[in-house]
Formats: structure tokens, C-alpha cells, sequence
């Protein structure tokens, strides 16, 4: 892939020219003394209750393996957002992982605390039912905001989508630093890359609605990285032009390099986190600067009212 992958390397040098103010590595876990709170085990029934027998319109969004549903707890009147895992997806070899991935979460979102974490309120592990409870985002998620925006809400400006990026980084990165051991760290770095690209485009990761060769979003991207000039082919549309071109290039030259097919070749979340912190300090103010005028090319409109 060669989106100018020196723009990385550039970044890189750029470090000691941000503003280190923010310290993403501070411990905030049970041993450092700022508000840890020990998750709470719930019943199955509890949750039962909370969700009010897990109602259809109590639905926030489903995965390939769970469902995340939004409750209040009774005893507290806290509202909550609860997960949900799939009881079928919990069976032979596949349940295995998918347990271990339980336990793991449970695990270290106890003892982790970040201010770009979800907090992890409790647990459930009764019979064959598994359960994360969360705290709920009351603004809903990244997906809400990138894909099923609707009319009446405002689009996610360039500023803040990489407001966005450098956090889901940061919190990322402080989960590599405390993981032990780290197992997944570079498959996690591809999955960022894919998070990027579809913050920076507005896409799915994978989308059938969408013309042949562009289902997927990090094949359909691939060639076009590859092209300097068709760069701003990439950028959502929704954002009409109002991003930094230089930017662009530099945000889209680190979602590059995090989905590389060679895990070796992928960077650290550290220097990932270096990288988008100073595209994110690069602010666009559109009345001073140019608005940008894609590139020729064809690409499948967006349309904000499927899923």
C-alpha cells in the first residue's frame, strides 16, 4: 500500500511538536486510587427485569455473537446498557473462545478505568447465559453517528471525527499497555485501521447494499490509497469537501498502515496514538480554508436511511 507512507514517518517526527498534556498511560486501575469500583455480579433474572424480559424495542444493536440491550437496573434505578452473548455461540471449539473472551473482558474492564473506556458496571454468568452491563452512552455509538444519521441530525465534521479516531486510539493503546499477555495486539491494530477508514468515509466495513467491488470496505479502498490523486475519493461525502487535504493524506497514510496484510508491518498503537494526535491538533476551520473537490471517479452515493 502506498498512500505516501513517509506522511507516517513524518507524524512520527512531529512528536515532540504536540502538546503532551494529555497522559493516556495514568493508572487509574484498582491500585491507583482514583474511583475504582469492583463490577457487580448480576442475576439473570435481574437483568431479566431490567430489560423488562429483554423487550424488541429495548434492542440498542446486535453483533455477530450478542446483543446489546438497553435496561435499569431496579436496585440502583441506573440505566444501563446490557450485552448479551449468544448461548449457540458459546458451544464446542468456538464456545471456548468465545469464553475465554468473556472471562478476559470481564477481567480487564474491572481493573481498568480510562476516560476512553466504556466502564464495565457488572457481570452475569448464570448457567449457560453470559452478560456484560455497561454504562450507557446516552449519545449512542460511533455506528449511530457514521451510518444511521438521521435528517435532523448534524453530520460529524472532520475536527471531530478525529477527535473521535485519536480516542478510540488512546483507549485501545491503554488496553495494549495493561494487556498480559498480548496475544491480539496487532490483529487489534488491523481491526483500528478498518475503524479509521470507516470514520473517514463514512462506510461500513462491510456493506452488500453497495455496488459489486465496493462490499468491502478496506478491498474497495486498497487501490485507491495506492493513487495520491484519488485520496479524496475516500472522504465521505457527507463532509462536501470541508477537510484538510494535507489531513486527509496523513490520516488516511496511518489506516494504511494499520490494515497492512503483514502483521509485521503494522505500527504500534503508541505510535498510532502519536501519529493521530497530531492530525487531530491540525484543526480545519472552513472559513479560512478551501473547501476540497473530489477527485474523477465513481463511487456508490451514500444512503443514511438503510442499514
Amino acid at each position: 500500500m502506498v498512500v505516501d507512507l513517509d506522511v507516517f514517518d513524518f507524524l512520527m517526527a512531529e512528536k515532540l511538536k504536540v502538546n503532551p498534556s494529555s497522559n493516556t498511560k495514568k493508572d487509574t486501575s484498582k491500585d491507583g486510587g482514583s474511583g475504582y469500583t469492583a463490577a457487580c455480579m448480576f442475576t439473570f433474572d435481574e437483568l431479566a427485569v431490567a430489560t423488562e424480559d429483554f423487550r424488541a424495542d429495548h434492542i440498542l444493536g446486535e453483533g455477530g455473537f450478542s446483543r446489546v440491550y438497553k435496561g435499569r437496573l431496579e436496585s440502583t434505578k441506573q440505566i444501563v446498557a446490557i450485552k448479551q452473548f449468544d448461548r449457540n455461540g458459546l458451544q464446542g471449539n468456538m464456545g471456548l473462545q468465545a469464553n475465554r473472551e468473556f472471562l478476559v473482558e470481564v477481567l480487564m474492564l474491572n481493573v481498568l478505568r480510562h476516560p476512553n473506556l466504556v466502564n464495565l458496571i457488572g457481570y452475569c454468568a448464570d448457567g449457560d447465559e453470559r452478560f456484560l452491563v455497561y454504562e450507557y452512552m446516552p449519545l449512542g455509538s460511533l455506528e449511530d453517528h457514521l451510518h444511521d444519521l438521521r435528517p435532523d441530525k448534524k453530520r460529524l465534521d472532520w475536527n471531530t471525527r478525529m477527535k473521535i479516531a485519536n480516542g478510540v486510539a488512546k483507549g485501545l493503546e491503554y488496553l495494549h499497555d495493561k494487556a498480559n499477555p498480548p496475544a491480539s495486539l496487532k490483529c487489534d491494530v488491523y481491526s483500528f485501521g478498518v475503524v479509521l477508514l470507516e470514520i473517514i468515509t463514512g462506510r461500513k466495513a462491510i456493506d452488500n447494499s453497495r455496488a459489486a467491488g465496493e462490499h468491502n470496505l478496506v478491498a474497495w479502498a486498497r487501490p485507491l490509497l495506492q493513487d495520491l490523486q484519488k485520496l479524496s475519493q475516500i472522504a465521505d461525502p457527507l463532509l462536501q469537501g470541508q477537510y484538510p487535504a494535507t489531513g486527509l493524506s496523513q490520516a488516511l497514510a496511518v489506516a494504511a498502515r494499520c490494515v497492512q496484510e503483514q502483521p509485521d508491518i503494522r505500527p504500534h498503537m503508541a505510535d498510532v496514538v502519536t501519529a493521530l494526535t497530531y492530525v487531530a491538533s491540525q484543526k480545519h476551520d472552513p472559513e479560512v480554508q478551501p473547501t476540497q473537490r473530489p477527485s474523477s471517479g465513481s463511487s456508490t452515493p451514500r444512503n443514511n436511511g438503510s442499514r
